[in-house]
């Protein structure tokens, strides 16, 4: 049995969405939040979470990447409960029986992206086409013996600002000036 958790590479979600999920936390497509909204007129955030995001349901934010875990058939009813609740506190569903029935669909679904390998990650893109919101699933395959990384790396570079203090961007990339 398997499921989806959200998983953060790097700091980049925080910059995206208005509410990035937990990383680690279980995940769900999500594509239900918008549909009491036209998604031609979002913008911003709000279209980023429309177009690339995955739902982290214990903090209703969204991930870029979900990746898939093992799962126990408990975590599975767990999971369907969190999601009952968030849909009766969060999202306005009239009962806990019938969000627990769209949970389980919500839920169900998730588990049918989850055929690939443990630990490969999966990134969704939504489209509008003849009035209809469209979803699409992508893997993204790590190499043999390469483990999950982190997006982007920083490195402080020193000697790269004036007397004033301020940085010389013409000449960062370069080899450090002697002085």
């Amino acid at each position: 049995m398997k499921l989806l958790r959200t998983i953060a590479l790097d700091a980049s979600d925080t910059f995206v969405f208005d509410v990035p999920a937990v990383s680690g936390e279980w995940a769900v497509s999500g594509g239900f939040r918008f549909c009491d909204q036209d998604p031609a007129k979002l913008t911003g955030k709000a279209r980023a979470a429309f177009r690339g995001g995955f739902l982290g349901v214990q903090s209703w934010g969204w991930s870029t990447l979900a990746q898939i875990v093992p799962a126990t058939e408990h975590d599975v009813e767990a999971l369907i409960e969190l999601l009952a609740r968030q849909l009766v506190d969060l999202f306005g569903a009239p009962d806990l029986a019938i969000a627990r029935t769209a949970a389980e669909e919500e839920v169900a679904f998730a588990q049918s992206l989850c055929a690939h390998p443990i630990s490969s990650l999966v990134a969704v893109h939504r489209s509008v086409s003849g009035g209809e919101v469209h979803e699409a699933f992508r893997r993204l395959q790590l190499r043999e013996g390469q483990g999950h990384g982190k997006a982007f790396s920083f490195m402080e570079v020193e000697d790269d600002v004036d007397a004033d203090g301020d940085p010389e961007f013409a000449h960062m990339g370069q080899e450090p000036r002697r002085r």
